[in-house]
């Protein structure tokens, strides 16, 4: 092995014990609020999306512990944005994913975290607090929850369970509205959970078949694209490559379903 591969294999083991911490501290905090959240509370993002308090007191003590840690390594998350920071190592923060399940008492809301090296996923967490669910991955050393592998279902033809989510542009609204369209009148069970990255973590240990995803942000999927390729399933895009972070179009599945979800995109 070489010293290079050496050095980042060592940030990923200190990555990983500092980001399960950081999520946990978040996790009991937001939960705490969580049961007495007054939907008074919520603010509007110029994009019509649903922010509160509580997703920038998230964001806010995930990048301090974070950084604390790592403070050479650059930031992107889903209310401050890019915190300009040019470094190989890059952190991916969604401080509540599913901030509208959040406020309507629905306990289906995560924190995730994903770790990039020169754009690269290399660690990706899910944490679902209210059901006290830690999902991590690091890159070729598999996937977990609770600290127990997991891996995605081997169920195909009418048992298949398929997530769908989107973004906020109408295109990616479109898109999305016409594939659940299609998957619901030909009888296929496709249903939306509000939590992108609690789908990912769903897929990768076999809860359900497949998640896509119109008009990705990489704070959304981040930790959940590496659970789901670690725990052995695919992520790719609209055209069946290898996601990326770039892409706009997110497709997880078991890997046993992905052509049917594939002709079904490409009909679009």
């Amino acid at each position: 092995m070489s010293k290079k591969i050496e050095n980042v294999e060592n940030v990923l083991k200190r990555a990983e014990k500092v980001a399960v911490a950081a999520a946990k501290k978040s996790g009991a905090m937001l939960v705490r609020e969580f049961a007495r959240f007054d939907r008074s509370q919520i603010n509007r993002k110029q994009n019509n999306e649903t922010v509160t308090k509580w997703d920038l007191a998230s964001e806010r003590l995930l990048i301090n512990e974070i950084r604390r840690a790592f403070p050479e390594h650059a930031f992107l998350s889903e209310e401050s944005g890019n915190d300009g920071q040019t470094a190989p190592f890059r952190w991916i923060i969604d401080p509540i994913d599913g901030t509208t399940n959040f406020t309507i008492h629905n306990p289906l809301w995560s924190i995730s975290i994903g770790l990039a090296y020169n754009d690269e996923l290399v660690f990706g967490l899910i944490y679902i607090p209210y059901l006290k669910e830690m999902y991590t991955a690091r890159h070729l050393h598999g996937a977990f929850c609770n600290n127990k592998k997991i891996s995605p279902s081997i169920i195909v033809g009418q048992s298949v369970n398929h997530a769908f989510c989107h973004g906020k542009t109408d295109q990616a609204i479109l898109f999305a509205t016409k594939y659940i369209k299609v998957q619901k009148t030909s009888h296929v069970d496709c249903r939306q959970l509000g939590s992108a990255a609690a789908e990912l973590a769903y897929v990768a240990c076999g809860r359900m078949e497949s998640m896509v995803m119109f008009g990705v942000n990489a704070w959304d999927v981040a930790g959940g694209a590496l659970l789901v390729r670690e725990a052995g399933g695919r992520v790719v895009n609209e055209l069946g490559q290898p996601w990326r972070l770039a892409d706009k179009t997110l497709i997880a599945t078991n890997g046993l379903v992905e052509a049917e979800i594939l002709s079904v995109i490409k009909k679009l």
